[in-house]
C-alpha cells in the first residue's frame, strides 16, 4: 500500500508546490491526504489525487479564487467548469480595464512630476487651460499649515469606495471678491482635479477652457500670500481683470518627498481683458 503513496515533500517537489501550500489546502478542505499516519503524523497522497491536485494547480494559475475551486472540485461537471472559466474570463477583463486606468494614472502624475521638476520658477506667464473637471467643497477657511487641509480632503473622498486622491492633485482656491479685495487668507474651498479615469460618485463640476495667469514658485502654502500680490499686481500692469477662482495647487509636497526645499506650487488666477463684462 505504502508504495502507492507518496509524503508531502514528494507531492510538493513533483507538483512545483511548497509544502506549506498543500498543508493550506488540507486545512480549507480543499485536498486533504489520503493517509496520515498515526504515530508519525506524516501525511501522504496517492496516484489518485494527482488528477485532482493537477486540476488545482490549474485553475489557481488562472488565478480562479480558491473557495469556487473547492466549489468546482465538490461536484466537477462541464457546466460548472465552462461557467468557471467564463466567469475568469469577465475578471480577467475587468482587471484588464481596471490595470489600464491604473498605467493612465501613473502616467499622468509621472507628466506633472517631470513639468514640476522643470517649472520655471518665479515668472508670471499667462496660459490657455484646458477644460477639467473637478470636486469641489465649499469651505471658508483660513490656512495655518498644509495639514488643516487633511479634515477637507476626507470629506471630499467620504463617499468614495476607492480613494481618487492622487498625489499632487489638491487643491485650494480664493474667490474673484477674496483676490480683488487682497483677502490671500480667506480661501473659499477645497478641491481635487480629476483624471478621465477616476469615478467620482460626489458633486463634480466641469470647468471650462481658462485664460489664466500663473507662477509657480518654490515652496508651499504659506508662501502664496506674496505671490498673490506679485500676480495682482501684474494683472493691474497689464489691463487684465479676475474672471474666477484661484486654482492653488502643490505639484511637490509631502507626498513626493520629505525635502521642503524641493516642494513647488502652482497659481492660477483666471483672467480677461479689462472691460469685457463682468463675471459672476
Amino acid at each position: 500500500m505504502k508504495n502507492e503513496l507518496f509524503q508531502i515533500g514528494e507531492i510538493a517537489r513533483l507538483f512545483h508546490v511548497s509544502v506549506s501550500t498543500l498543508r493550506h489546502y488540507d486545512r480549507i478542505g480543499l485536498l486533504s491526504p489520503e493517509y496520515t499516519d498515526p504515530d508519525s503524523g506524516y501525511r501522504y497522497y496517492s496516484t489518485r489525487q494527482f488528477e485532482c491536485l493537477n486540476t488545482i494547480r490549474y485553475l489557481r494559475e488562472l488565478d480562479i479564487p480558491l473557495e469556487q475551486i473547492g466549489q468546482f472540485i465538490e461536484n466537477r461537471q462541464i457546466d460548472g467548469i465552462c461557467e468557471l472559466l467564463l466567469q475568469q474570463k469577465e475578471e480577467v477583463r475587468r482587471r484588464r480595464k481596471q490595470l489600464a486606468r491604473i498605467e493612465t494614472k501613473i502616467d499622468n502624475r509621472l507628466a506633472q512630476i517631470a513639468a514640476a521638476a522643470s517649472a520655471t520658477l518665479d515668472a508670471i506667464t499667462v496660459e490657455r487651460k484646458p477644460p477639467r473637471r473637478i470636486a469641489f467643497l465649499k469651505r471658508s477657511f483660513t490656512l495655518r499649515s498644509p495639514l488643516d487641509l487633511e479634515l477637507y480632503i476626507r470629506e471630499l473622498e467620504q463617499d468614495e469606495e476607492g480613494t481618487t486622491i492622487f498625489l499632487g492633485k489638491v487643491g485650494i482656491g480664493l474667490s474673484r471678491e477674496a483676490l480683488e479685495g487682497r483677502r490671500y487668507d480667506l480661501y473659499e474651498g477645497v478641491f481635487l482635479i480629476l483624471d478621465d479615469e477616476d469615478d467620482h460618485v460626489g458633486h463634480t463640476m466641469l470647468l471650462p477652457e481658462e485664460l489664466c495667469a500663473v507662477v509657480r514658485f518654490r515652496g508651499s502654502h504659506e508662501r502664496a500670500a506674496e505671490y498673490y500680490d506679485i500676480l495682482m499686481q501684474y494683472l493691474a500692469e497689464h489691463g487684465y481683470q479676475v474672471a474666477g477662482f484661484s486654482k492653488e495647487v502643490t505639484m511637490i509636497d509631502f507626498g513626493l518627498t520629505n525635502d521642503t526645499s524641493q516642494f513647488v506650487t502652482e497659481i492660477q488666477i483666471p483672467i480677461r481683458p479689462a472691460g469685457e463684462g463682468s463675471v459672476d
